[in-house]
Formats: C-alpha cells, structure tokens, sequence
C-alpha cells in the first residue's frame, strides 16, 4: 500500500530557495503537488508524468518552480526558487495528474510547511 511522505519544508527569506521531497512516489504515475495556506482552499501546484518527461505548472510559479523525479527511489521532488510571501503553505504530494485523491487520506502525508518571510 502506497504511503506518501512530505520533507524538505523549513522557513526562508523572500528570494531563497527550498527543495521539497516525496517519499515513495509511485513509479509509472502521474504525481503532483498541492499547497494550502491558512483560510485558503487546497490550490494545485504541480503535475509531472511517470516518466518524468511531462510537467505542468499553475501560472503563479512558472519559471520558479521545478518538478521531478526519481523513479529508482521512487522520489517526487519540487525545487522552490525564488521564493515569495504568497507561496507560503503546507505542501502536499499525491498520485494522479492534478488529481488531489491522496490528500487527507491514509496514503496521504501530513504535508510539509513552507514560510517565507519578507
């Protein structure tokens, strides 16, 4: 049974960088990441294909956001760089193309926080 894992969360300057990470991304699926800041609905972030060869992005991190991964130890990643007040929130990973199925789930990770200060 899949279990998603979420790390890599931490508080940074405006500007700086993060890099999250999923453990026990589905190898041969599509995956994604979502973030939810407090008040606000769950918001998709992130989609990459099984392969790794196919991502999408909401417009509001295009050019500073990046997806990947690594089927062989089966890792999700989201590399966060230039990074704003408003992309704090807690990040989730889950299967699917924009599909937030994993989220709040038994599959499903706790999250991982990222604050960025100004």
């Amino acid at each position: 049974q899949v279990h998603l894992a979420e790390s890599g969360g931490g508080s940074v300057q405006a500007g700086g960088s993060l890099r999250l990470s999923c453990a026990a991304a589905t190898s041969s699926t599509c995956m994604g990441w979502f973030r939810q800041a407090p008040g606000k609905e769950l918001e998709w972030v992130s989609s990459i294909d099984g392969n790794g060869n196919v991502a999408n992005y909401t417009d509001s991190v295009k050019g500073r956001f990046t997806i990947s991964r690594d089927n062989i130890e089966s890792t999700l990643y989201l590399q966060l760089d230039s990074l704003k007040t408003e992309d704090s929130a807690k990040y989730y990973c889950t299967r699917g193309w924009k599909s937030k199925m994993d989220i709040g789930t038994p599959q499903g990770g706790q999250g991982t926080q990222v604050t960025v200060t100004s």
